[in-house]
């Protein structure tokens, strides 16, 4: 136990079983996976454990990434709220344009692109102790460049550095087979839940289009969770911002005069998501229609209810434009038991989640890589000159190169760790 950092009290979460055998392994390995459902409290322990490591340089920190800019802050405020302390001392974040450190930072969340970043300035990572690849399930191109390189500083520059990789519904095992790593496992929900899915009858009726689908749906769906549970507040994922707009448009008139509706996507303002983030005021509700930025790392206090649209909107590349576009698409099924498990974290009685039910037609298992080859390519070209990495070799990744991918010896980081 690293005695220049005393471990505060902490809550009472089901991760906290698990810690024995994750210092273990950590102090054993260097890398380490966690796998631990959603709920259980990774985001919340695992970063303040690592500080009371006994194998931490007491002037060394920990690096959190997280997906989106409201996971980041999200989470430094409540680590920082378990230690007392404001945001900027113990407990930092860095972002895109926004950043709360100091020199007494020792746990910093960043996004995935500022790793990159700070590997491109500083190839050791020198000062830092431990990497923590927070849902690491999203397979960003952020994530799996940020990894790849991670690994490479360890093996040639730093192998006392560890990483930990973590996620609520990653295939761990396999993962753990590849680094290589042992795998950890925590137990899962504090609450039960409930799942409801929508009757095929009634699905096979609407519209194909999932925009029109979805407005006629959700509306209707939100009426009548909230009649069907008089408590709590009811959390609804849609694809994207335009959704999210027809959904509120037709709730506006028929809500209640003590249910406020939030809608929560990264292009709002920080004092906006930060409202709809907030518990409702006694004796009022909350409906929050969101995309997919509420999905993970975020525990939004009071939720009892969520309602899935199932899908999402994802990046995909088109040849015969040469554009990356957005396409909305089914949620994998990892996304859905992600977005499932939200009211689990805070509700005393059954939550209830409802959606379509998942196909395994339709359905992937887990998401694929946020990313296309094109991208992947110019932004290899985007490192100064003498700074880009160096390519390795094939059989130190797990992947195939997509059909019509260049040369992996130019663009060997769009296809890294593609499956």
């Amino acid at each position: 136990m690293n005695t220049a950092f005393a471990l505060p009290p902490l809550p009472d979460l089901p991760i906290l079983a698990a810690l024995p055998a994750l210092r273990a392994a950590l102090a054993a390995h260097s890398r380490v996976v966690l796998e631990a459902p959603p709920g259980a409290g990774k985001t919340t322990v695992v970063p303040l454990e690592l500080l009371a490591a006994g194998w931490r340089n007491p002037a060394d920190k920990i690096l959190v990434l997280e997906p989106r800019q409201l996971a980041v802050r999200g989470a430094a405020a409540r680590l920082a709220q378990l230690l007392g302390e404001p945001v900027g001392r113990t407990i930092g974040y860095r972002v895109r344009l926004d950043s709360k450190v100091s020199k007494e930072t020792r746990v910093e969340v960043i996004t995935e692109g500022i790793l990159t970043r700070m590997i491109q300035d500083d190839p050791a990572l020198e000062g830092v102790a431990a990497v923590v690849f927070d849902e690491f399930h999203e397979r960003s191109l952020n994530a799996d460049l940020g990894l790849a390189l991670t690994l490479d500083a360890q093996a040639v520059l730093r192998p006392e550095l560890r990483i930990l990789i973590m996620s609520a519904t990653l295939e761990a095992q396999r993962l753990g087979q590849w680094l290589p790593a042992p795998v950890v496992s925590s137990a899962g929900f504090l609450f039960p839940i409930d799942t409801h899915y929508l009757d095929p009858r009634r699905a096979s009726a609407l519209s194909n289009k999932p925009n029109e689908r979805l407005a006629e749906l959700v509306p209707a769906q939100v009426r009548a969770a909230l009649s069907t549970h008089p408590e709590g507040d009811i959390l609804v994922f849609l694809p994207g911002v335009g959704d999210l707009q027809r959904s509120a448009r037709k709730l506006t008139d028929s809500l209640a005069d003590h249910v406020d509706l939030h809608l929560l996507h990264g292009e709002l303002p920080l004092e906006t998501q930060d409202a709809a983030l907030r518990p409702a005021r006694a004796g009022r509700r909350k409906v929050i229609l969101a995309t997919s930025i509420a999905e993970t790392s975020l525990t939004i206090e009071g939720v009892r209810v969520v309602i899935d649209g199932g899908f999402a909107r994802v990046p995909r590349f088109v040849p015969r434009t040469g554009f990356t576009t957005l396409e909305t698409v089914p949620v994998a099924r990892a996304a859905a038991d992600q977005r499932r498990a939200a009211p689990a974290a805070w509700a005393p009685a059954p939550a209830t989640a409802s959606g379509p039910k998942p196909s395994t037609t339709t359905c992937r298992r887990t998401a694929r890589p946020k990313s296309t080859p094109p991208t992947s390519a110019a932004w290899y070209w985007s490192w100064p000159c003498g700074a880009r990495p160096t390519p390795p070799a094939c059989g130190g990744w797990t992947c195939r190169p997509p059909p019509l991918f260049p040369r992996p010896a130019t663009c060997w980081c769009a296809w890294a760790l593609w499956k």
